[in-house]
């Protein structure tokens, strides 16, 4: 049994501090203040030296370690997240690859998933095929722009039906509740996210009923439906908004480029703190930066000057969050381990609570990662 003392435990709505939290076997067994907790006789001891101690956090949409692939190097990009506090991630398939690259790519996760080194890969983030084909980086590789065509997605879907937790999906594309109804004969339980859309709320809420509870990147890659040109149309963003179902990713970075510090705040207002999840979304893309970002160094540009994801971890992005916001670390732990934990039906973690996991992140004021357990020991 470990004994970690001298904590301030971040809760779902509170701190304790000088705490005590025992872990025995991979889980949380016991915690409280110091002076009512006892620590058992024989236990090992670590001092937390005060500094804060949540849970570890769940990045439910990357694609890299902001330089490599995970499907090039899954080791790579998970040591590097883990080393950020990311105890559990989910890495992001994007819709440039065609069938044979997609199962290829599953595959190689799959493998690597049986590694210790890759611990913290708990499934995958599809973030296609069936995308608009006017949004995201590298959109001119799309080799998806044709038809809804089982032929080609159900490779796909047979060889990720049990690790996919996410399917992204632009709802307005023709005849694509055929794959909806692809995906969930495989799993029941998969979820699916509105994504690279310029849906209307009614192609969104159709979707709803089968499982659509994630609105991807929230105010990225989303379009616009005018009734009349001089006003704002009903589109994706505020079908997200008005829907107390859909959860709201948010990529938060430091220049509030992705997402604007008051649309930020906007968004927290609007949704609630139970419905927003922190994603890294980073990516791997070597683009020249842009005339007036020089300064720009936690997101990636494509090709054709675009964004193109982040090169961030989620303590950085939890950072920033409290610097656009104003929010506190009991919220931004909950943007980035409870809330994601909720989305995903992952009642084994998320929160610090006796018989969760001990996937547990110290951190101090500032979001600095000073350690980092998984499963109880420590990384």
């Amino acid at each position: 049994m470990i004994a970690i003392k001298n904590a301030t435990l971040v809760m779902r709505d509170h701190f304790i501090p000088d705490a005590v939290l025992l872990v025995d076997e991979g889980k949380i067994v016991d915690f409280g203040e110091a002076r009512k907790t006892k620590i058992p006789d024989g236990c090992e001891e670590f001092d937390a030296n005060g500094l804060y101690v949540g849970p570890g956090f769940i990045d439910i949409h990357t694609h890299s370690d902001g330089k490599i692939f995970f499907q090039d190097d899954p080791v790579t990009a998970s040591k590097h997240h883990l080393s950020h506090g990311t105890t559990a991630l989910l890495p992001a398939l994007y819709y440039s690859m065609n069938t044979e690259q997609y199962v290829e790519a599953i595959d190689k996760i799959r493998d690597a998933m049986k590694k210790p080194e890759c611990a913290n890969i708990i499934g995958l983030y599809m973030e296609g095929p069936y995308l608009n084909t006017k949004f995201g980086c590298d959109r001119e590789s799309n080799p998806w722009k044709g038809p809804v065509d089982a032929k080609k997605h159900m490779p796909i879907i047979d060889a990720a039906y049990d690790l996919a937790k996410v399917w992204a999906l632009a709802p307005e594309r023709e005849n694509i509740l055929d794959f909806v109804l692809d995906v969930k004969s495989k799993n029941s339980n998969a979820v699916f996210a509105v994504a690279h859309s310029e849906a209307a709320p009614s192609d969104i809420e159709a979707i709803m009923p089968y499982g659509l509870k994630i609105g991807t990147h929230h105010t990225n890659a989303t379009g616009d439906r005018p009734m009349y040109p001089e006003c704002r149309g009903v589109c994706v963003d505020e079908t997200v908004n008005y829907n107390r179902e859909i959860f709201a990713e948010l990529i938060c970075d430091s220049r509030g480029i992705h997402v604007d510090p008051y649309m930020l705040r906007l968004v927290r207002r609007i949704k609630g703190d139970d419905r927003i999840i922190l994603i890294s979304d980073a990516y791997a893309c070597d683009g020249p930066i842009p005339e007036g970002y020089d300064d720009v160094d936690d997101i990636n540009f494509d090709f054709a000057g675009e964004i193109a994801g982040s090169k961030m971890t989620l303590d950085i992005a939890c950072r920033n969050m409290i610097k656009h916001t104003g929010a506190s670390l009991v919220d931004v732990f909950k943007f980035a381990s409870l809330n994601p934990a909720t989305v995903l039906n992952l009642t084994d973690r998320g929160e610090i609570a006796k018989g969760k996991r001990a996937d547990l992140v110290f951190v101090d004021y500032k979001m600095k990662v000073y350690n980092t357990m998984l499963g109880g020991k420590f990384v």
